[in-house]
């Protein structure tokens, strides 16, 4: 069976990246995830990992109508972080790009 989702590893800036991007129905779960903590789309709670120590960043998309891609969640704008991304300098309004170079 092919469930769509693709997983793969990124080199960002000598840094290794987990791209997941999971298919469901219409839209999609897109998440970036480095060794401080995760870039994510819309439905994923940063503030339910900030229990677990993992800084979280949710993105809203830019220019499409929501982040479908890895992408999408760089070119996006972080509309909420945890207590746990904020301590690393991540806070809304900043680009994804900027906020995945400080996870």
């Amino acid at each position: 069976m092919n469930t769509g989702i693709t997983n793969e590893v990124r080199l960002i800036e000598g840094r290794k990246v987990q791209v997941v991007v999971a298919p469901i129905g219409s839209v999609s779960l897109v998440y970036a995830r480095t060794d401080k903590g995760l870039l994510t789309c819309g439905a994923i709670d940063p503030i339910a990992l900030n229990k677990f120590g993992l800084a979280a960043a949710r993105v809203k998309p830019g220019a499409s109508p929501s982040i479908a891609s890895f992408d999408d969640l760089l070119g996006g704008t972080v509309r909420e972080a945890n207590e746990v991304a904020k301590a690393l300098g991540i806070g809304e309004g900043m680009k994804g790009a900027d906020a995945l170079a400080k996870l």
